[in-house]
């Protein structure tokens, strides 16, 4: 390949990132549009989404898996308890310690809002794109998937 073929294939890449990062960034702000669950911190999403994946945890159990100190954490748990997300009960074995799960009705707000976010999305898929495109989308999906695990 010449070097001004190189140039050129790095300028064309470059500039597909930047639309690719303003398409996805639109599109994110779109989707939270359709289902406020609350405004949360980027430290108290990434513990309520460790939740539900992973279920009840400790304090301590959190701060490793995010990489925070116990403090830093307590604080973070703290609003979320002030907002009714999550509540605590002490552990059976070990009544200094309390596990930390998201209560019942932030669970159904959260599931609520995921189908609002669905729904948006289903309907603008169905209303913007034709089958052909639909296809290609499902395809591109694969791609974004790959780079998203680099």
């Amino acid at each position: 390949m010449s070097r001004t073929s190189q140039t050129s294939g790095s300028t064309q890449l470059t500039a597909l990132a930047g639309e690719l990062r303003v398409v996805v960034s639109k599109l994110i702000r779109r989707w939270r549009e359709q289902a406020q669950a609350g405004d949360f911190t980027n430290a108290q999403k990434s513990v309520i989404l460790r939740l539900e994946r992973d279920g009840p945890a400790t304090v301590s159990m959190l701060a490793r898996a995010e990489g925070v100190r116990p403090q830093s954490m307590r604080i973070t748990v703290a609003a979320l308890e002030a907002a009714g997300v999550v509540s605590g009960k002490p552990d059976p074995k070990d009544g200094r310690q309390t596990f930390l799960r998201l209560t019942p009705s932030f669970l159904k707000i959260l599931k609520t809002g995921r189908a609002a976010k669905e729904d948006w999305l289903f309907r603008a898929l169905k209303a913007q794109l034709a089958p052909r495109e639909r296809e290609q989308l499902a395809g591109a999906l694969k791609l974004l998937s790959r780079i998203a695990d680099f």
